[in-house]
């Protein structure tokens, strides 16, 4: 049950939160999920399985209903709040505008802080090694050959590293750090750690320091499921020890499969072997030879194993055989014997030769911990033989999943190779599974003190099966599920319209229908978004009724022709000087996009937003459903459509206030037979259905 201190905090809470809002208006919604998400926690519905998932419309108040119902729940009973989020955009709304409010109205101190994971720190280590005067040294760190500003830049980092002046993250910098220079001096695992003398200096260190103090952390997807394919409580704190709060949820599949995938280059990889190769007898010469010789040995031994087979695969591989995209997928994930053997192999001898070069690495850092070798040395070294343990645990990671021995049972992974972009005649070896949900029950909800899983768009065709089904939410029985409509008032503020075309999408003269269309639904219209299905399409259309925005003086303000930031500020700009402004966009521009009021009043949809399956891994699980006597259209199309026509129509109405209408140029939605779920599935909009 719910302790009664607990009841009190989250009544008082809310009273001093209509004290320190402006017109605050209290919504049944918001306050039906704080209520819900505390009983949730407090185990009244399940003892053990204290879990929630929650739909919550656009306007309801979300963010803040889990604080109410979190954050008082976690502090009585001790327990860590995390709060994991898909976007930027709602890290910094957390940050500095709901959890500052939250400390005003809470009537118990609390502390919370952004956590980051180590790769947006740099390591101290690295960083001097980089800017060695050793210029062998500076050149082994790097894959290729670091240019003048790059090592330019890394000795103002240092020097402001050692002033004081710059903390070690990434993002404090005052200018971009490089991607080709930011994975040379990033922490890792191997290079941070309490055995090194700099450790209590280290920009991770400290922050971590700072992350153990705070009551509430503010993380990331992949920072959480970086954590907990750590074994959980390595970056964060214990899964058993916290209260999850998911935001963002509809994201987190995606997350886990990328975080679960690997991929390796075959010509690239043997070429940074290569350079191992030269460097492992000095780096076991620091470790102590008469120690080290045996584990020198098995890398050199393996190395010899892995250096050819790398090629020999790239030059086995049939050029002819790959897609237009460079492509070349393993059909249900089956190997050619051949690979399959040599795949083995490789899995074997990376494996081997990881083991053996953190013998040596763990030799390098007690010595330098013991002051057996000179501090300057065994660091460099230590930043070193870090450098290429990442990249044997990937390579090893690639190899074990290319070797894996089909299952009876579940999905296949999906295999496939790819030709590498940056080095003709060199290909990437990647792998990918196709289900996550078991890996997120056996290593974050079956060990978490609680979970709730929010988003705005949850459920697919008014159901959270399919949700469920992507993160591994298999007790359902014991699981909380709401969807909470929005509080706006769409009959009366928003239309539907779905003119009568006389073309579908998939028609071959669907874009010059568009481009006859389209002005009809513009005219008179003061603030438009038009999204499309494809690059090609908005850009042709684009091309097509320029004449015509000139003519009439519309801002006609196309996605890539700018940044994201400066067509929005361009359209804002429009809009307050009563210019027509029109925004063509792409799928990106149907979420995280806010244009509230009179930014935005008419909505058009060029499409359904259907997914054709021509990633590998959506090619990979389609023949799968297939395999099993499965439908992948209605099984993954049309759900996955249904998520993000709802995420789509959401731009419209952001207040209360709003009004406008949204205009579906897709007549499929009322001919088709799936078409009444989608349709169904919608806000209930006021519907104009148009005919001939």
């Amino acid at each position: 049950m719910l302790h009664s201190q607990i009841k009190s905090d989250i009544k008082q809470c809310y009273e001093n939160l209509g004290n320190q809002l402006d017109n605050f208006i209290p919504r049944r919604a918001q306050n039906y999920l704080v209520a819900e998400i505390a009983k949730t926690l407090a185990g009244e519905y399940h003892q053990k399985h204290r879990m929630l998932v929650g739909e919550a419309g656009t306007g309801i108040g979300k963010s803040l209903a889990y604080l109410l119902g979190g954050i008082p729940f976690a502090l009585f009973n001790n327990k860590k709040l995390l709060i994991s989020t898909a976007t930027v955009a709602l890290q910094e709304q957390l940050i500095n505008k709901d959890l500052p409010l939250f400390n005003r109205i809470y009537p118990k101190e609390f502390s919370f802080i952004l956590a980051k994971g180590r790769q947006r720190y740099c390591c101290t280590h690295k960083l001097e090694a980089c800017c060695a005067t050793d210029n062998d040294q500076q050149v082994a760190l790097w894959e290729e050959k670091p240019k003048k500003s790059d090592l330019d830049l890394l000795r103002r980092m240092l020097k402001a590293t050692q002033d004081g002046k710059w903390d070690g993250d990434r993002d404090s910098w005052p200018t971009t750090i490089p991607d080709r220079v930011w994975p040379q001096i990033m922490a890792d695992k191997h290079s941070c750690h309490a055995g090194l003398p700099k450790h209590r200096s280290c920009p991770f260190a400290k922050a971590r320091e700072h992350l153990d103090k705070a009551d509430v952390i503010i993380a990331n997807h992949a920072l959480l499921m970086a954590d907990i394919e750590l074994g959980g409580g390595v970056i964060l704190p214990e899964p058993e020890q916290t209260i999850y709060v998911i935001d963002e949820a509809h994201h987190l599949p995606k997350v886990a499969r990328d975080f679960s995938s690997a991929a390796s280059s075959l010509k690239g990889a043997a070429t940074w072997l290569e350079k191992l190769n030269q460097t492992i007898g000095k780096l076991a010469e620091l470790a102590d030879y008469k120690k080290a010789a045996r584990f020198q040995d098995a890398i050199l031994e393996n190395i010899q194993h892995l250096i050819p087979t790398l090629r020999q695969v790239a030059n086995n591989v049939d050029a002819g055989m790959f897609s237009k995209d460079g492509i070349y997928r393993f059909e249900h994930g089956e190997l050619p014997a051949w690979l399959e053997q040599e795949a083995k192999g490789c899995k074997d001898a990376s494996k081997k030769a990881l083991q053996s070069l953190g013998k040596i690495h763990d030799l390098i850092s007690e010595r330098l911990k013991d002051n057996e070798i000179q501090q300057r040395l065994g660091e460099q070294a230590l930043a070193e033989s870090g450098v290429y343990l990442q990249r044997l645990e990937n390579l090893e990671k690639v190899w074990a999943l290319m070797a894996q021995p089909k299952k009876d049972k579940g999905a296949p992974l999906a295999r496939w190779i790819e030709k590498n972009p940056d080095n003709e005649g060199d290909y990437i070896i990647q792998v990918s599974p196709l289900e996550v949900g078991y890996r997120l029950d056996q290593l974050l909800w079956s060990r978490a003190a609680g979970a709730i899983l929010v988003s705005a768009t949850l459920r697919a065709l008014n159901q959270f099966t399919y949700f469920c089904r992507q993160v591994g939410i298999y007790e359902m029985d014991s699981t909380r599920f709401l969807a909470l409509a929005s509080p706006f008032d769409y009959q009366n503020n928003a239309r539907l319209v779905i003119p009568a075309l006389s073309l579908e999408p998939q028609a071959d003269k669907f874009t010059d229908l568009l481009i006859k269309t389209l002005p009809e639904y513009l005219e008179g219209e003061t603030a438009s978004l038009v999204l499309f299905s494809s690059y090609w399409q908005m850009n042709k259309v684009a091309d097509e009724l320029r004449p015509l925005a000139k003519k009439n003086k519309w801002g006609l303000l196309v996605q890539g022709e700018e940044s994201r930031h400066i067509t929005l500020k361009k359209h804002k700009e429009n809009c307050k000087n009563g210019k027509p402004s029109i925004l063509f966009g792409t799928g990106s521009f149907s979420e995280g996009l806010d244009l509230p009021g009179n930014l935005l009043k008419n909505l058009i949809i060029t499409k359904i937003p259907f997914g054709v399956p021509t990633s590998p891994v959506e090619e990979a699980h389609a023949e799968y459903i297939e395999s099993c006597g499965g439908n992948p259209f209605m099984q993954i199309s049309v759900p996955e459509a249904s998520k993000k026509l709802i995420q789509s129509v959401g731009r419209l109405l952001r207040k209360e206030e709003d009004t406008g209408r949204v205009v579906l140029l897709d007549r499929r939605i009322i001919n088709r037979r799936y078409g009444k779920a989608l349709l169904d599935s919608l806000p209930p909009f006021k519907r104009v259905i148009e005919y001939t």
